[in-house]
């Protein structure tokens, strides 16, 4: 189909939206030499996204609604089996059917011992095909798990919309993408773009090939440093209709609703300059997301560029890691982290754990039973936005409270504060003890729950990441941890704050 084809058949499709589905075998007959329906449907997918169109099941187009997603999710039990399929194809176009039994299991195994040790050791990682696929068989479930509970917690306050542009950078082998595209509803229109340079990418294609009708996906093989996104951004423009009227489908922002840095951030040399420049391509109202897994290096790694680029504006903490006093900076430590359920081990998991060594690896490293099964969810994330909202958007009384930053001048007293709650339950079998902050803290502050009554049980129930009222704490020095102890007794009271 020739350029003046395909804007007549774009033409007739922004003046159709406006009255009924639009219907190729409807439209080509008012296009020059009535090309084949199933060209004219060729020419709507590919232009769906500038259109804001999502394809139906029965082959017509329709308008995406304007709105905020919504999303169904009761949390991950297992990595989807279709998705593993894909993975063991290539593990077995590269090895042979059976690719977890001797020099190739072997080496698989090797190599997630050794990206394993080098993020450990904070050592750089170079990702060739064996080591991508490697990777994929270690990370893809966790990471696809990850993904969907933090767009999920994105999508429930209404942050994410139904026509979704997203950058995801450092896309990796697929987790994340995989996870938003089962977490987004069939009304949802997603216009995917991924950065990833390694070879990786070949895995993510692979595996974008799973995913359905509308959600359209690009994957550009640069590095995170050489991508240009503004120049991607730039192309959003509002389009208009054939007597130039504005879409109405179109927002005519142009900039991504989610930009997504998924467990790339250590991985950076300059990782505040990438997220800040990357920044400049978000939509007023959009979020990045910053991704970690739960060790410490990664984890207060990813703190430190949060701090890093909240400071230095424009960005701002929606949350977790609240700043409810203006003016004030943390300066914790904060190893703070997410836990969610395990999932399901899957097969390929099992398969490679249960593998046999090849005669060279008999007497190679011994083998812990479960090493190469990875089934939890644990996570440090951030969410930053540009319109300076927060999850729990409100400035405490100075009067009434005191600041984190002021509570070693508290010592033996008791006070009343605001803070949000950063951790899992951290004790061992003793009291129930969780991380807190209210973004002033100079130094880590636990609240230690003594004595629980029903006027304190909201430190208990509380999610990861909720703002809670304490009123009445005693305040402890710890100096075995140099940390402050909020101590939780009978004479405390403890309430959520909403959101």
């Amino acid at each position: 189909m020739n350029a003046d084809q395909r804007e007549q058949v774009r033409s007739n499709a922004k003046y159709l939206r406006r009255v009924r589905p639009i219907d190729p075998d409807e439209i080509y007959e008012y296009v020059d030499g009535q090309p084949h329906p199933a060209a004219v449907a060729q020419v709507l997918r590919e232009s769906a996204v500038d259109l804001g169109l999502l394809e139906r099941d029965d082959g017509t187009f329709e308008p995406v609604e304007a709105g905020a997603l919504s999303v169904s999710f009761h949390g991950v039990d297992a990595f989807p089996v279709e998705y593993g399929r894909v993975l063991e194809d290539r593990l077995v176009a590269e090895y042979g059917p059976g690719w977890p039994d001797g020099d190739s299991g072997d080496r698989l195994r090797e190599r997630i011992r050794s990206f394993k040790a080098d993020y450990f050791e904070q050592r750089a990682v170079a990702y060739d095909a064996e080591t991508a696929l490697a990777y994929g068989l270690y990370h893809l479930p966790d990471y696809y798990a990850v993904a969907q509970y933090a767009l999920a917690d994105l999508a429930g306050e209404g942050l994410l919309p139904t026509h979704l542009r997203v950058l995801d950078v450092g896309a990796g082998v697929g987790g994340p993408a995989l996870g938003l595209h089962d977490l987004v509803p069939e009304d949802a229109l997603v216009d995917y773009h991924a950065v990833e340079p390694s070879a990786a990418g070949d895995v993510l294609e692979a595996l974008l090939g799973e995913t359905g009708r509308n959600f359209h996906h690009a994957v550009h093989r640069e590095t995170a440093e050489a991508f240009d996104p503004g120049a991607l951004a730039s192309e959003f423009g509002d389009d208009s209709d054939s007597e130039g009227e504005h879409d109405d489908t179109d927002d005519g922002d142009a900039g991504f609703d989610l930009i997504l840095f998924s467990n790339v951030l250590s991985e950076l040399d300059d990782p505040e300059s990438v997220v800040e420049r990357y920044a400049e391509a978000l939509a007023e109202d959009g979020t990045i997301v910053g991704l970690a897994p739960a060790d410490r290096n990664t984890a207060t790694g990813l703190r430190e560029v949060e701090r890093s680029v909240a400071d230095r504006g424009p960005l701002t903490i929606y949350g977790p890691d609240v700043r409810l006093w203006p003016g004030e900076t943390p300066a914790d430590d904060c190893w703070s982290f997410e836990v969610k359920p395990d999932i399901e081990v899957p097969v390929f998991q099992r398969r490679l754990d249960d593998g046999e060594p090849g005669e060279s690896r008999l007497d190679g490293p011994e083998r812990r039973d479960g090493e190469f099964e990875n089934t939890d969810v644990q996570y440090a994330y951030t969410y930053l936005r540009r319109d300076g909202s927060r999850r729990v958007d409100f400035t405490p009384d100075d009067s009434r409270v005191a600041r984190l930053a002021k509570s070693e001048d508290l010592v033996t007293e008791r006070a009343n504060v605001y803070l949000a709650k950063l951790s899992r339950d951290l004790s061992d079998d003793g009291h129930p003890l969780f991380r807190v902050g209210d973004g002033s803290q100079q130094v880590d502050h636990f609240a230690v729950l003594t004595d629980e009554s029903m006027l304190n049980s909201d430190l208990l129930t509380a999610e990861y990441g909720d703002v809670l009222s304490i009123e009445n704490a005693l305040v402890l020095w710890n100096d075995d941890e140099g940390a402050v102890n909020l101590v939780i007794d009978g004479e405390t009271v403890v309430d959520r704050v909403p959101v």
